[in-house]
């Protein structure tokens, strides 16, 4: 069977017996998605690509030291993720600014740039306001409504019931409503 193919439990198997075809393979499942997840928690490009690079590293060394998953592998890298994203942070000084020059920008078709602006504001307001969630607070809203997860693949990932995740995310949902009520006004 090609490697392709293969299900996540062989490719998997493959890995831990480090198959570069199986890693490679692991590699294109989950890059895009890893990208994704932590491009829209921090919104650099090259600091995601850093950090989706990491993720890989973290996996063959886990591999390495036959420390690797117990259930989700998907859910088992964006922890991986959710981690370097909030390491990250808590490196950073919290309060730090960033000049208008060094904002992220936001791939749009509008033509106006007040509009264009003002989207780069709100997503930026957005991710300051899930960096202030607690830290499984975000792991459910960036896996919820950013990765488009449901409430039972969020919970698989997690490792938590869906319950769990319910409340989590009501929590956040909340939360995030308050704070960014409290920036607006």
């Amino acid at each position: 069977m090609p490697i392709t193919e293969a299900n996540e439990e062989e490719l998997l198997a493959a890995a831990m017996q480090y198959s570069e075809a199986a890693l490679g393979e692991l590699y294109d499942r989950y890059e895009a998605k890893s990208y994704s997840y932590i491009y829209r928690r921090t919104g650099d490009q090259v600091l995601s690509e850093d950090m989706t690079a990491q993720v890989f590293l973290k996996m063959l060394e886990s591999i390495r030291d036959r420390k690797a998953w117990h259930s989700s592998f998907s859910g088992w890298l964006y922890r991986i993720a959710h981690n370097l994203v909030i390491d990250h942070y808590r490196r950073r000084d919290r309060h730090s600014s960033v000049d208008l020059e060094d904002a992220p920008t936001v791939a749009a078709d509008i033509e106006d740039p007040v509009e264009t602006a003002e989207m780069n504001i709100d997503a930026e307001r957005l991710r300051a306001a899930i960096r202030r969630l607690t830290d499984e607070q975000a792991e459910v809203v960036s896996l919820r409504f950013l990765e488009g997860y449901s409430i039972a693949e969020v919970a698989a990932m997690t490792n938590r019931t869906e319950g769990a995740i319910k409340a989590l995310q009501y929590r956040a949902v909340a939360t995030l409503r308050t704070l960014l009520y409290d920036q607006m006004h």
